[in-house]
C-alpha cells in the first residue's frame, strides 16, 4: 500500500504569497484525507497534482479560522466538479470539534451554498482540560440549531474514551483512526492513523539452509510472526 502527504499550507494566522495557511492531504491508494482548510487551501491544490473532489474525509484540528476559514469554499467548489447525474455519491465526513456542525450549517444557509452531494459532520467533545478558561466555547455558541442542511446527514457526537485517552472515529480494512486532546488557546485535537498489520514475507532461503522443509511448518511460522 502506498501513502503520501502534501503540505498544501504550513503558514499561522494567515496565508502570505509563498506559504497558505494550515492544510495537508494524506493519500492512500486514491483515497484523499485533508486534515485542516486554511484560506487558500483551494489555489493550493489547485498548483499541485491532487484533485480536490478526491477528497473523501476533512480533519479539523480546531476552530481557529486559519484551520477552517477555506472550508466552505472547498466543498463548493468540490460540488462545481461533481455531476449532477451521477448517482450514489459518497457521502464526505467531516471531523471536528463541538461547533463545527453549527458553523458549516450557518455558513452554507447563509450563502444559499447547495452542495450536490452529502456530508456529515461528527463533532468531538472537549474536556476542560484542553484550554484555558476563557478559550472554553460555551454550550450556547456551539450548540446546533435549526434543521439539517439539505446534503446534510446526521453525525455522531463522539466523547473521550478515558480508558485509552482517545477518540475512535472509525476503522476500515486499512486504518484505525483516532484523535487526541491537544492543549491550546481553544479546545485542539490531533488525529492518529494507524495501519492494520500486514503479513510479512518469509525468508524460505533462510528456512531451506537451517533444514525446515516447505509445507505447514512454513505456515506455522508464518502465523506465528505476524
Amino acid at each position: 500500500m502506498t501513502m503520501d502527504m502534501t503540505f498544501l499550507g504550513t503558514g499561522s494566522a494567515y496565508p502570505s504569497p509563498h506559504r497558505g495557511a494550515s492544510a495537508l492531504v494524506l493519500r492512500s491508494e486514491g483515497d484523499c484525507w485533508l486534515f485542516d482548510c486554511g484560506e487558500g487551501t483551494q489555489t493550493q491544490l489547485m498548483k499541485s497534482q491532487l484533485r480536490a473532489s478526491r477528497i473523501t474525509k476533512v480533519f479539523i484540528s480546531h476552530l481557529h479560522g486559519d484551520h477552517l476559514f477555506g472550508l466552505p469554499g472547498l466543498l463548493c467548489t468540490v460540488s462545481l466538479n461533481t455531476n449532477p447525474e451521477q448517482q450514489n455519491l459518497n457521502c464526505v465526513d467531516i471531523y471536528g470539534p463541538r461547533g463545527l456542525r453549527h458553523f458549516l450549517r450557518v455558513t452554507l444557509g447563509l450563502t444559499g451554498s447547495q452542495l450536490l452531494f452529502p456530508y456529515a459532520v461528527h463533532e468531538l467533545e472537549p474536556t476542560a482540560e484542553q484550554s484555558p478558561e476563557e478559550g472554553q466555547l460555551s454550550l450556547e455558541m456551539t450548540a446546533e440549531s435549526g434543521p439539517l442542511h439539505p446534503q446534510e446527514q446526521p453525525g455522531r457526537t463522539i466523547s473521550l474514551d478515558v480508558s485509552t485517552d482517545s477518540y475512535f472515529l472509525f476503522e476500515d480494512k486499512k486504518f484505525v483512526v483516532k484523535a487526541f486532546r491537544l492543549f491550546h488557546r481553544i479546545p485542539s485535537f490531533g488525529f492518529c492513523i494507524q495501519e492494520h498489520g500486514r503479513p510479512g514475507r518469509l525468508k524460505t532461503e533462510l528456512l531451506k539452509e537451517l533444514g525446515v522443509k516447505p509445507g505447514p511448518h512454513y505456515g506455522r511460522l508464518k502465523a506465528v510472526t505476524n
